[in-house]
């Protein structure tokens, strides 16, 4: 998952997620992979999930739920916080590497056949110069657990918070960057490090401290909402849960001043939910990619023409974005930013790609995402 990236192969239908990991003291040559997930805080294969309100037997019949329901589902499969001040250090946080998991197959999958999709073109990444400007402060890095061995990022985005103007703590970034999805839970120690390398003191090997590392700090995620879709069906694969792939957090200031994040970055992004396909042709996408041909140390980004790709797992659900990128795994959460009168909004966020790492996919933003971050920002964290 983390540094997660999922990408799929045109030709042969097959999707791989990239995920950046670190593997604490391995004592043979096999890759890392995350822990298999756990089960006691996860629902079912029948998706009745722990008691109290259930998922409904279809998950079309979501789209009926109240904000009452949705908020009684939350509550029962919430994230539970920790204490994570001073665990992620320098070191902690340079050591992330990517590792490829192997190619899952979704032949069976509700797409169209490889004639009918028109991939975009390749867009080569471009690294972002140092230091980073105020625009850009907005973008981050999300750092996470998926093992008490095994260390991952993804990327994400300081974004508005409607109930709390200017001062929002929210991050958006992609469900499999912060949980299993089926049968699993939440993943551990999550933590986010806006503007990453802001001053590009790590970049070309060099030793960086960690307030050089984290101009604005390390915060500490006490809070997050998953569409129930990821959770019923999410995991470390692509499929119809990929349309799906998104979520949002909340994070708590470690140093004591009660600022919050979008008053110390200087910023955030408004979501623009239900965005017109025909208003967004064009978008640029975001992030940290950690996997080769990239290191991790970089805010890189693609700006690509943007297309609806309904090949991707099941037509009967919303279709997603794509755009030519090659940016690889740890970039996965990282923001998709297109114009909306005139002032930035995110649209999407990177969700999966391919295997040549020549284009990138992600959900478009509609009711029931809208539905869930409304809910969430209403929410007391």
């Amino acid at each position: 998952m983390p540094t997660t990236i999922r990408r799929s192969g045109a030709v042969t239908a097959a999707f791989v997620i990239l995920l950046a990991l670190t593997a604490a003291a391995c004592d043979d040559d096999t890759t890392p992979q995350a822990a298999p997930p756990a089960t006691t805080a996860a629902a079912s294969a029948s998706g009745n999930g722990k008691s109290g309100i259930k998922l409904p037997d279809s998950l079309k019949d979501l789209k009926n739920w109240s904000a009452d329901d949705l908020a009684k589902w939350a509550a029962e499969h919430g994230f539970k916080p920790e204490v994570l001040k001073g665990y992620w250090n320098q070191v902690k946080m340079e050591a992330a590497k990517g590792v490829k998991p192997k190619e899952a197959n979704i032949a069976t999958a509700k797409s169209p056949s490889r004639a009918e999709v028109q991939l975009p073109p390749a867009i080569p990444a471009v690294a972002e110069k140092h230091p980073y400007n105020a625009a850009t402060a907005v973008v981050g890095k999300i750092f996470l657990s998926v093992s008490p061995s095994a260390d991952a990022e993804c990327s994400g985005t300081v974004v508005s918070d409607p109930a709390n103007p200017g001062r929002s703590n929210l991050v958006w970034t992609a469900a499999h960057c912060v949980h299993q999805g089926k049968g699993g839970d939440w993943f551990k120690k999550i933590g986010f490090v806006p503007s990453y390398n802001k001053g590009g003191a790590a970049s070309g090997g060099r030793k960086a401290t960690f307030e050089q590392l984290a101009p604005f700090g390390a915060w500490t995620m006490d809070d997050g909402y998953i569409d129930p879709h990821w959770y019923q069906e999410g995991g470390d694969k692509g499929g119809p849960a990929s349309q799906y792939d998104f979520a949002v957090f909340h994070v708590r200031n470690e140093d004591g001043s009660g600022r919050s994040l979008e008053e110390t970055v200087g910023g955030s992004i408004p979501v623009w939910f239900n965005a017109p396909a025909d208003q967004v042709t064009a978008a640029s996408a975001y992030g940290y990619p950690a996997d080769a041909p990239f290191d991790g140390l970089e805010l890189e980004h693609c700006d690509s023409k943007v297309r609806l790709t309904p090949y991707v797992y099941d037509a009967e659900r919303p279709p997603m974005n794509a755009m030519g990128c090659t940016m690889t795994g740890g970039s996965s959460g990282g923001g998709w930013f297109a114009q909306h009168g005139g002032k930035p909004a995110l649209v999407s966020n990177t969700s999966v790609g391919n295997d040549a790492g020549t284009f990138l996919a992600g959900p478009t933003l509609g009711a029931d995402a809208q539905k869930g971050f409304d809910y969430f920002s209403r929410k007391k964290h």
